[in-house]
């Protein structure tokens, strides 16, 4: 919906999400959802409310969700950047063909 708005989980995202990284992402959704990026005077109130109310149910929701098949947070944040290595290091440029010995 918002391009704006990061994934908040692991593997996506390395270290646990911050209360600054929930309120952003609130933020961004509720910009999204009412078509303002800054509310005016007579909205701010219930715009400032509705940021508070995603984020705590930001946080409700990333304190609930089990990653499964993971080792714990950490684990899996090490496998995730282990495989991200990996992937980069496979990328090796198309090489031309071999060379041919002479045939003196």
């Amino acid at each position: 919906m918002c391009r704006s708005i990061k994934t908040l989980r692991p593997p996506v995202l390395l270290e646990e999400a911050t209360e600054e990284d929930i309120r952003a992402a609130a933020l961004q959704y509720v910009r999204k959802v009412s078509g303002f990026r800054a509310p005016a005077a007579h909205n701010r109130e219930v715009f400032e409310q509705a940021v508070e109310e995603m984020a705590a149910a930001t946080r409700r929701l990333l304190d609930g969700l089990e990653v499964r098949g993971s080792g714990g947070r950490a684990g899996q944040a090490a496998r995730t950047a282990d495989a991200k290595r990996g992937a980069r290091g496979a990328r090796q440029p198309a090489q031309g063909p071999a060379p041919q010995p002479d045939a003196a």
